[in-house]
């Protein structure tokens, strides 16, 4: 089915820069035997040493296609090439997984922003705009640190606080860096001067239902969904669970499961999409004692800042409720915020474009799920391209896309990599 997409004009890309299919599904395909697991997932940590083999790898791709790749303070790798105009476009995504995660997650982006500078060079095309290929570091957060954090190093220096911070290992995040071959002491000489970028584009897998759902073989997203995490703790009273009257009880896990429903029940006000519970820790956790300590992590997820900020009132309002009614004390400490990012709208304008260009049906959606373009969107203007997931899956061993889903992708990428550099208006010639 085909979007309504209003009086967007047609795309006009030279059909004959193409993308060699064959290349770019044997080049994920080797991506993801880096780090393969048993049950045909992938677990490849952010700043390990198949995440840092993956990059290798990527990197002669990168030099192949005509880019000059290296590896910038905050670990990312960016392959460039210059143009005409001082300006450039970026496309790309990231190569970490979560654990036992999919293959085509994030691999598939920066292998397709590749396959853009290759498709060129074999069609003899060049673009009048300098053109980027990136491959973001930690865009999962490895081992409880914050996610994105390559990308975020790129719009603003990190914190001293987040690089020296342990994670769940136990080592810190200045200390990954430098396995990965970045540099946290220098981490402000990764920051894009965001007047040089014209564009960031970001191709994707869905990683949700829609697409595959609808039948559609292209998604063109029109905003990415902002994400507020926050952790709450529950202390109540421990005792025996054999002697203790139940009005007596002051059961931490009864009052946190009543915490992990009324998050749940926050969509059905409409102030955010999605809310989830995803961690607990019980307190000490044995059959015949009454638990005296609940730790949860959860996140809401939604469109709009302003729901985001309802949505941590009701929370801070209905915990304290709930505690109070039950003799407990509950706490909440908010914390990391993605801000929610629309799609520039002149890019999206042009992604309609080639959609319809494809000559396969294709719809609008928003992104349920947070992207590196996000983070780049607090500067630069950017955009996003969608194919199916199989099932809706992601994150998982059985994550997956018909290889002729994932061609006709990687070719909307060029033509929308195309469409913008024809579009953009011509700036200080570089010197």
């Amino acid at each position: 089915m085909t979007s309504a997409s209003g009086t967007a004009r047609s795309a006009t890309a030279p059909q004959a820069v193409r993308v060699d299919g064959p290349r770019l599904l044997e080049r994920l395909a080797r991506l993801r035997a880096i780090g393969a697991t048993a049950d045909g997932g992938v677990t490849r940590e952010a700043f390990g040493p198949l995440d840092v083999e993956a990059r290798t790898l990527v990197a002669t791709w990168m030099a192949a296609a005509g880019l000059e790749p290296r590896v910038d303070a905050a670990g990312n790798l960016v392959g460039r090439r210059s143009g005409v105009h001082a300006r450039q476009l970026a496309s790309g995504s990231h190569l970490d997984t979560v654990v036992e995660g999919g293959w085509l997650d994030g691999a598939y982006g920066v292998v397709a922003a590749v396959e853009v500078a290759a498709a060129l060079a074999d069609a003899g095309v060049a673009l009048d705009h300098g053109y980027a290929a990136v491959a973001f570091a930690n865009e999962e957060g490895a081992r409880g640190t914050q996610g994105m954090s390559g990308s975020r190093a790129l719009v603003g220096p990190l914190e001293e606080g987040e690089l020296g911070a342990l994670d769940d290992d136990g080592r810190s995040l200045r200390d990954r860096l430098a396995d990965a071959g970045g540099d946290g002491d220098r981490i402000v000489e990764a920051r894009w001067d965001a007047a040089t970028v014209a564009a960031f584009l970001e191709l994707h897998i869905e990683q949700g239902p829609v697409l595959a759902s609808q039948g559609s073989r292209l998604g063109v997203v029109t905003a990415i969904t902002g994400r507020q995490a926050f952790d709450v703790e529950v202390r109540g009273r421990p005792n025996h669970a054999g002697t203790t009257p139940m009005e007596l009880r002051h059961d931490a896990l009864a009052a946190a499961a009543e915490v992990v429903l009324a998050i749940e029940a926050l969509p059905s006000d409409g102030a955010v999409r999605v809310a989830t519970c995803g961690f607990v820790d019980v307190r000490p956790n044995v059959r015949n004692v009454i638990p005296g300590l609940v730790a949860l992590s959860a996140e809401l997820r939604a469109e709009d800042a302003r729901g985001l900020d309802a949505a941590m009132a009701t929370v801070d309002c209905r915990v304290a409720e709930i505690g109070a009614r039950r003799g407990v004390a509950v706490s909440v400490r908010w914390g990391q915020r993605v801000a929610p990012t629309a799609t520039d709208p002149r890019l999206l304008q042009l992604a309609r474009a080639v959609a319809s260009a494809s000559g396969g049906p294709w719809t609008e959606l928003p992104s349920g799920a947070g992207h590196d373009a996000q983070i780049l969107g607090q500067v630069v203007p950017i955009a996003m391209l969608f194919v199916p997931s199989r099932g809706g899956v992601s994150h998982a061993p059985d994550e997956d896309t018909d290889p002729a889903e994932l061609v006709a992708g990687a070719q909307a990428l060029v033509d929308l990599v195309l469409a913008v550099d024809r579009d953009e208006p011509p700036a200080e010639a570089a010197r």
